[in-house]
C-alpha cells in the first residue's frame, strides 16, 4: 500500500484524512459477484491469519487478517496444468508457508495430481507484498522471481519496459504480465484471459492510490495504457492488493484500523479504469490528494516534512 514512511504528523494527516477517528458511517457490504462469503475484517478476535476463497477451482484469493496487519493484503494463487503462480506474499510475521502448502495439497488431491511446482512473483516490491518471501525461499520446487525491474523483465520476457506485455504459461493457462509503473517503478498487473480478471496490485484497488509526486506522470501514463488494454482484452474485473474504502461513497477507513464494518467489495468492474483516467486528466498535471466514490488519488512528496495535503505536491521542493 504505502511506499514511504511519514513523519508522525504527516502520517496522522493521511491516516485520518477523510475519515473520523472512529471510522466512517457505513452501510452493509453488498453481495459479491465473485466470492461466496464476506471477507474477514477483524471483527472476530480469533479469526485465522489467512482467509482463502475460490473464484473457481483453479483460482484462489487469499486475504491476510487485519488482526495481523492493518495492511490486510490480498494474495492470489493460480493453478495451471503444470505449475502454480502465487502473486505476492503479504506481511511478515504469519505462517504463509503452511497456508500455501495446504492450498497446493488440497488442489493436488482434488485433481488427482502431484503437488505442482510453484512460481512466486510480486505485483511490486513493497514490504506488505513481499514479507512472506523468506518462508518460501527454501521450499522445494519453488522459484521466486526477483524484485528488481531487470529480474522481472527477464523472467517474463519483457524487452521494452513498460510498453511490452510479458507472459507466463502455467500449462494450458497463459497469463499476461502488464508493466504499470507509478506506485512503484517495477509494478506489474497480471491478466488471466480464462477468468477475464486483471490482478491490479496497488495501482488500482478500492482505496488510497499512492504514488510519489515525481511519479505522477508515470502513474497517469500507466493508467492510460491500462485503459486501452482493458478495452482490447475485454477485462471484466480488477482485483487489487487491499480494501481501504467503506461502503459509504468516498469514505476510507483510518489507515491503522484493525476492526472494520461495512467494507467496500474487493472486486472492481473494468469501468473503474476509465474513472481513474478521467480523474487524473482533470488534474491537468497538477497532482493533488482528491477523494472519489471508490478510490482516492493520493500523490505524496518523497519527504513530506513541512508539507500538508491535499496540495503538497504543488509546494516548492515536493
Amino acid at each position: 500500500m504505502k511506499s514511504f514512511v511519514f513523519a508522525t504528523g504527516a502520517l496522522f494527516a493521511i491516516a485520518t484524512l477523510g475519515a473520523c477517528s472512529s471510522g466512517p458511517s457505513v452501510a452493509e457490504t453488498p453481495a459479491s459477484t465473485l466470492f461466496q462469503a464476506s471477507w474477514n475484517s477483524g471483527q472476530n478476535a480469533d479469526e485465522p491469519a489467512f482467509q482463502a476463497q475460490k473464484i473457481d477451482e483453479n483460482t484462489i484469493a487469499i486475504r491476510q487478517s487485519l488482526r495481523t496487519s492493518f495492511e490486510a493484503p490480498f494474495l492470489y494463487l493460480l493453478f495451471g496444468g503444470e505449475r502454480a503462480l502465487l502473486i505476492d506474499t503479504g506481511v511478515e510475521g504469519v505462517d504463509l508457508r503452511s497456508e500455501i502448502d495446504g492450498l497446493l495439497g488440497e488442489w493436488a488431491a482434488a485433481h488427482g495430481k502431484a503437488v505442482p511446482t510453484l512460481v512466486v512473483m510480486h505485483s511490486h516490491r513493497h514490504r506488505d507484498h513481499t514479507g512472506g518471501d523468506a518462508q518460501l525461499a527454501d521450499r522445494p520446487d519453488t522459484t521466486i522471481v526477483g524484485l528488481e525491474l531487470a529480474d522481472i523483465a527477464a523472467f517474463f520476457g519483457i524487452e521494452d519496459w513498460p510498453n511490452q506485455v510479458g507472459s507466463i504459461d502455467l500449462g494450458g493457462r497463459k497469463l499476461q504480465i502488464v508493466p504499470t509503473p507509478g506506485h512503484a517503478d517495477s509494478h506489474v498487473m497480471v491478466f488471466d484471459p480464462t477468468t477475464r480478471i486483471l490482478f491490479s496490485g496497488d495501482a488500482i484497488y478500492p482505496g488510497r492510490l499512492f504514488y510519489q509526486c515525481e511519479s505522477a506522470a508515470t502513474y497517469e501514463a500507466s493508467i492510460n495504457r491500462i485503459a486501452n488494454y482493458v478495452a482490447e482484452n475485454q477485462v471484466k474485473w480488477l482485483l487489487g492488493g487491499h480494501i481501504e474504502m467503506s461502503t459509504t461513497p468516498g469514505q476510507p477507513f483510518p489507515q491503522d484500523e484493525k476492526v472494520r464494518h461495512g467494507e467496500h467489495l474487493l472486486e472492481l468492474p473494468a469501468s473503474i479504469v476509465g474513472k481513474i483516467q478521467t480523474a487524473l486528466k482533470a488534474q491537468a498535471g497538477q497532482p493533488r490528494v482528491q477523494p472519489f466514490e471508490e478510490f482516492w488519488l493520493l500523490p505524496h512528496p518523497a519527504d513530506p516534512t513541512g508539507k500538508s495535503p491535499p496540495d503538497w505536491c504543488l509546494a516548492s521542493g515536493a
